[in-house]
């Protein structure tokens, strides 16, 4: 062999092992530019997931917080119901006991008077004098001395109740 043909095929092998070696090192600068390309994307993607995820986790947050504020105030209006039921009940104990005690002193001072303030003496002659509007009355118009009777002198016009039998028309309350 010629040395000329030695030396091209040299030549040769070394230009391509050249021109190999920098088709290699573009290519691997190309992938690594790419890398680097889909690394930013990823990273812009997890800065707004993580910003997204901050979001929900805040308004997540605020929505407990909400939630416990509004069972806080549900509580305390409870509390505060329940706590005026209370105080009524104690002021209706305390008027309750108050009546109670009205009720023994009167009994004490006049045992005769029975709940609605007439006297058990008038509530049995109105029981046996047959009628039954008026205590007292005994169905005959102008007797002298009648309680109860209407028009006399020195005795105030007494009606019956309307919770007694017998009692005229309407109930006022």
């Amino acid at each position: 062999m010629d040395t000329w043909v030695i030396v091209l095929i040299v030549v040769v092998a070394v230009v391509l092992v050249a021109v190999l070696a920098l088709a290699l090192a573009k290519r691997s600068r190309v992938g690594k530019a790419r890398k680097r390309e889909q690394a930013r994307e990823h990273l812009q993607q997890a800065q707004v997931r993580g910003a997204q995820a901050e979001k929900e986790q805040a308004l997540a947050e605020e929505q407990a917080a909400r939630a416990r504020r509004e069972r806080a105030e549900v509580q305390e209006r409870t509390a505060l119901a329940e706590q005026e039921a209370r105080e009524r009940a104690a002021r209706a104990g305390e008027a309750r006991a108050e009546a109670d005690q009205l009720r023994a002193k009167a009994e004490k001072l006049a045992p005769d008077v029975v709940h609605d303030g007439h006297s058990r003496h008038d509530a049995d002659r109105a029981g046996h004098s047959g009628q039954t509007g008026h205590s007292g009355q005994t169905g005959q118009p102008g007797q002298p001395g009648q309680p109860g009777q209407p028009g006399q002198p020195g005795q105030p016009d007494r009606t019956a109740h309307p919770e007694q039998p017998g009692g005229s028309g309407a109930t006022r309350r």
